[in-house]
């Protein structure tokens, strides 16, 4: 008799399966939110990562040429077309670029000591109005700091 009852048992019955589904939705709406805030996350961080960079090529355009020194701005198109970055960093996300013209390194100079400091300033070429990093010390940049819209 229980072998005849194994036998016949072939697969899910309707209660098991709604079972599972509903077990996968509860998962699915934990887990998607999650997801979210890493790509946000990632996204700001990729926005921190080109503000270092820049400031890095702003740090060799002034140690590179005396003449630089005096600056007290760079623009990401200057230091592209002065050889101190490669190309113009690519905003991450879908659609959104850096404005070449105002994103700026500004540089000041400590009369005291002579040491330099760098804040960055990141714009969206499609709205010049939003800056994904205000003006800020490239050295204290957080993940709060960068405004994604």
């Amino acid at each position: 008799m229980l072998k005849k009852l194994i036998r016949n048992e072939k697969g899910l019955t309707l209660i098991e399966l709604l079972a599972v589904i509903v077990i996968l939705g509860i998962i699915a709406a934990i887990a998607i939110p999650s997801i979210g805030a890493i790509i946000d996350n990632s996204k700001k961080d990729a926005h921190i990562a080109n503000a270092k960079q820049l400031v890095n090529a702003a740090r060799i355009a002034v140690t590179a040429d005396a003449a630089n020194a005096a600056k007290t701005s760079f623009t990401m198109k200057e230091l592209v077309e002065g050889g101190y970055l490669e190309k113009t960093p690519k905003s991450p996300g879908d659609k959104d670029e850096y404005d070449p013209d105002n994103c700026k390194v500004f540089v000041t100079k400590n009369q005291t000591t002579g040491n330099f400091s760098y804040e960055v300033e990141l714009v969206d070429k499609g709205n010049p109005a939003h800056k994904y990093i205000g003006k800020k010390n490239v050295d204290d940049l957080k993940r709060s700091d960068v405004k994604l819209e």
